[in-house]
């Protein structure tokens, strides 16, 4: 997975992909999927197409939820079964308990 800097910089856009369950769901230029919850939109227009760097809080939280089941799932696999893909993750922090 990319850093969130590079999904956002350099003048990269965030295109609208479809509504679901109350959450606009954006794409990243370099194809990270996430959503923004409409109770989050207030007053504000949510474009089809937008400057990703505006898109960053909702990135990085998707982000965290992301780490979030990987940590969850962790305690119920064996360090030995985990796959490979897991631990090489950029993103991957092991918290065994």
């Amino acid at each position: 997975m990319l850093s969130i800097k590079e999904m956002v910089s350099g003048g990269k856009f965030v295109h609208f992909q479809f509504y679901r369950e109350n959450e606009l769901w954006y794409k990243t230029e370099t194809g990270f999927e996430f959503p923004v919850p409409i109770s989050d939109t207030g007053t504000g227009v949510f474009l089809a197409e937008d400057k990703a760097i505006l898109f960053m809080r909702y990135i990085r939280k998707h982000i965290a939820r992301i780490e979030e089941g990987k940590q969850e799932a962790l305690k119920f696999v064996p360090d030995d079964q985990l796959p490979k893909w897991i631990t090489e993750c950029a993103y991957f922090i092991p918290e065994k308990k």
